[in-house]
């Protein structure tokens, strides 16, 4: 029988298990059949409940988990299926999702992905046409259609966090971003990969304050030294190995049976403390040729669990100015009741910049404003007379040019990001917050520049007006609107902003 994840993380009781598999760029060989092979084993095993499977990850080709998904699925085994929003467009992905439900495959990590990497002739194009928030809200609308046509069986979806965000702002939309995705159908979590306790144990203050009920699993991974360097060098988007660690390991493979018995205890103590502290599961990673090592993970974890407060200090990682959510300065525990902020400096061109677009913002483009009916009329008669080409190369890209390196894509979202562009200042141009790549506040892909995010919330806290970043669910951009007038699109209600139709009520 089936193992059910659907079942299992609903279960409170229930300490589950997954396992993340990684396909390979082929079709078939050794990487394929040892998935085959360890997913095989992992249901003889019975303490795993699924296997995940990953989807391009590092935005490289590999071998569809929708395919080898299937193929272990049949061998008796649930599957989550990665899903990203990198490669494909809103008509594919839902497509995509489509084919999965067809094929039976329902579990979804609804994920944004990471950057395009390189595949047949370079890198590939970078699609991002949607971000995981409003991923979550396609699997969302998909599940009521479902019901509606008497399907029994709906998607279960779920999002990735990364708590291990050191600083302030990166802390905060990383937060607030879970939200969305929780209000947008997510009903459980993942977290990204870190080895700082008081980090896990952050995300778990943050559920407990907020009142969010959904199940997370921890992300555990089996370090090696091959693993290890990427890690701690910034090359995994969202994953944090400290430098601390990072010698540990290298020490420790200089004999790899050695290492491996080192890397084994790692995972195995960290799993306990997770399960101590409070987290209703952990998602297993690192394992490539054996399901051998994930039953000594696990018999260890068996045989240590009792003790698990003897191994809590090992992941607990010198602050020094990093930022913890919740911080106790005397016992270096977290505790909810005490808030730790950074004081953040923002130059005073940015503060400028934001100043600036925020009073042209309430002034031209406010609905509720009093001389909103006026724009309308003189945006319907340039629309009417097709002159608003004149108001656009004249006046308004000039102008959104030169403050905001504007691409003109005619739905514009700057009000959501702090007055920044999110298509000229984010290359995944995420409008729900941002995603789980940034390293020390700096981008995932342009490395030297500042996330947009954290540039958004360092102009806003300067204001009081954090609450309003990343507050509510921003739909997909409107790709029709390209190359036009994003004034006028706006005032006579075309853009994303326009009113919402009202929803017939319930018979």
């Amino acid at each position: 029988m089936i193992r059910n994840f659907n079942d299992d993380i609903s279960t409170p009781e229930k300490f589950v298990v997954t396992l993340e598999l990684v396909p390979g760029r082929e079709s078939s060989g050794r990487a394929t059949d040892s998935i085959k092979s360890i997913s095989k084993e992992a249901a003889q095993d019975g303490r795993i409940t699924a296997v995940s499977i990953t989807d391009n990850p590092g935005g490289n080709p590999a071998l569809s988990p929708d395919a080898l998904g299937r193929e272990i699925l049949d061998n008796g085994m649930d599957v989550i299926v990665h899903f990203t929003c990198r490669d494909t467009n809103r008509v594919g992905m839902e497509s995509r999702a489509l084919q999965l439900a067809r094929m039976g495959m329902k579990n979804i990590l609804a994920l944004t992905g990471d950057y395009s990497g390189k595949g047949f002739g370079g890198r590939g194009t970078p699609v991002f046409d949607f971000d995981s928030v409003i991923l979550s809200s396609m699997f969302k609308d998909l599940n009521r259609r479902l019901i509606k046509t008497g399907h029994s069986s709906i998607f279960t979806t779920g999002c990735a966090v990364s708590p291990f965000k050191y600083t302030e702002a990166e802390t905060w939309v990383q937060y607030k971003k879970l939200e969305r995705k929780i209000e947008a159908g997510s009903s459980f979590t993942i977290t990204q990969l870190g080895y700082d306790v008081d980090k896990y144990e952050e995300l778990l203050l943050f559920k407990k304050e907020k009142g969010i009920t959904i199940p997370a699993l921890a992300s555990l991974y089996l370090l090696d030294k091959r693993s290890a360097r990427p890690m701690h060098a910034g090359r995994v988007p969202g994953v944090h190995v400290s430098e601390k660690l990072f010698q540990t390991v290298m020490q420790e493979w200089e004999d790899a049976g050695e290492g491996m018995k080192h890397a084994i205890e790692r995972t195995a103590r960290l799993g306990v403390v997770l399960k101590g502290i409070g987290y209703n599961g952990i998602h297993l990673g690192g394992i490539h040729d054996s399901f051998a090592t994930v039953g000594k993970i696990l018999d260890r974890m068996d045989a240590i669990e009792h003790n698990w407060q003897e191994y809590v200090e090992e992941f607990r990682e010198e602050s020094g100015k990093r930022f913890y959510l919740y911080k106790d300065k005397n016992r270096g525990a977290a505790q909810a009741e005490s808030l730790r902020k950074e004081k953040i400096k923002v130059k005073i061109t940015e503060n400028c910049h934001y100043m600036f677009l925020k009073t042209a913002h309430d002034l031209f483009f406010d609905k509720g404003a009093s001389l909103a009916p006026v724009y309308k009329r003189i945006s319907s008669r340039l629309d009417q007379s097709k002159t608003s080409w004149v108001l656009k190369k004249f006046l308004e890209d000039p102008f959104k040019k030169v403050l905001l390196s504007c691409q003109s894509c005619g739905d514009c979202g700057i009000q959501h990001v702090g007055f920044l562009c999110p298509e000229s200042g984010c290359p995944k141009h995420t409008r729900n917050g941002a995603c789980g790549g940034s390293n020390n506040g700096y981008c995932e892909v342009n490395k030297d520049k500042l996330c947009v995010w954290v540039r958004a919330y360092q102009r806003m806290k300067k204001h009081g007006e954090t609450d309003k970043l990343t507050c509510e669910f921003v739909p997909p951009r409107l790709w029709e609107l390209k190359d036009t007038s994003s004034w006028i699109n706006f005032h006579l209600d075309r853009d994303h902003q326009k009113p919402k139709e009202p929803t017939a009520k319930a018979l």
